[in-house]
């Protein structure tokens, strides 16, 4: 093989997907997956069977980022690190906070230990952060310069690790790269993100449930740019990006009622599916992300169209019923309010 790429969180929706994409297009790199397989995470979501030999070309590993012992010892035969290993949802860190911290931000000091012991042989550490840390936009364009101001406990956590893994290249000069990724979404991905939760919803014939005023938005980008994106952090001249942090977004934001509108208009369905709950705590308002650095770094730009984007995500999710039908009672999770109300987000 002619580079081990070690990826944690490999089992996860976007980990997954870049597992498939490497998988695809650098038949001669070994591949290395660390997953705790946790509700979101599935060996069913690679591109093997496990189970199976498939040439030493993927590796699984079922553990703990958290795991000291057995991170290094995976870190110390890999070339390149890529960790997307966290917890992820924003409402489900509202009732289960603890688990955030010591999974996102316990977990990443033990992969960037394990890197700085291993430094003479890992490459490069591409962390996967999130545009969640940089709370409600306050420009136009959000670029990397923006303040960082987590609303949720998902989104301080994930900031907690990115300036954790910046920290260690300033006082370490570890070879690391800061990802921010805004909203992805396309196939594998779980049923409580928006998009998934609304394209099942709508073939369900059930509500699909909108918070607040549904006027709050996000810039989603296709996973399939964002896995192009990280290939690129990949092979880069590792001087070019090394201490970088870089933005992966389309520079345009859609409100959630839109994004509902445009689901159930591509599947035929009524707007009288629309229903609206209580406003999510922590709530963002808008991400818009600027591109302009990654783009004039590594010339690199989304290529998939919302409406393209929309269509592949659908059609994964008419075509495999079978996959999401076993998520259905974790799309939605209860959120206590200030007011001291249950309600289902």
């Amino acid at each position: 093989m002619k580079k081990t790429i070690l990826i944690t969180g490999g089992a996860g929706f976007i980990g997954s997907n870049f597992v498939r994409y490497l998988y695809k297009k650098y038949p001669d790199y070994r591949i290395v997956i660390l997953d705790a397989l946790t509700y979101a995470g599935s060996v069913e979501n690679l591109p093997i069977n496990v189970n199976e030999t498939n040439g030493n070309r993927v590796d699984f590993w079922y553990g703990n980022v958290r795991n000291g012992e057995l991170v290094d010892t995976l870190v110390s035969k890999s070339d390149v690190v890529v960790h997307f290993a966290a917890e992820t949802h924003v409402t489900r860190s509202i009732y289960d906070n603890s688990l955030f911290f010591e999974t996102d931000v316990l977990g990443t000091q033990t992969l960037a230990n394990a890197v700085l012991k291993y430094s003479d042989q890992v490459e490069r550490f591409i962390h996967i952060s999130t545009s969640e840390v940089y709370g409600t936009a306050k420009d136009i364009l959000m670029d990397e310069n923006h303040s960082l101001m987590p609303l949720s406990p998902y989104a301080a956590a994930k900031a907690g690790a990115d300036r954790l893994v910046y920290s260690y290249w300033a006082t370490y000069d570890i070879p690391a790269v800061i990802v921010r990724l805004f909203n992805n979404y396309g196939p594998y991905q779980h049923l409580e993100k928006a998009i998934s939760r609304f394209i099942t919803s709508c073939l369900l014939d059930e509500p699909i449930r909108v918070h607040g005023d549904g006027f709050a938005s996000r810039d989603y980008i296709f996973i399939e740019d964002a896995c192009r994106a990280i290939d690129e952090v990949m092979h880069a001249d590792i001087e070019k990006v090394k201490g970088e942090v870089l933005n992966v977004a389309t520079g345009v934001d859609r409100s959630v009622l839109s994004i509902a509108r445009d689901i159930i208009k591509a599947l035929g369905k009524d707007e009288s599916l629309i229903t609206f709950v209580g406003d999510r705590p922590g709530q963002v308002i808008r991400h818009t992300g600027d591109i302009g650095k990654i783009n004039k770094l590594l010339a690199w730009e989304p290529l998939v169209s919302w409406e393209e984007g929309l269509k592949k995500t659908y059609t994964w999710y008419v075509e495999n019923r079978p996959w999401w039908e076993k998520q259905l009672w974790m799309r939605t999770v209860p959120v206590i309010t200030k007011s001291g109300h249950k309600d289902m987000h």
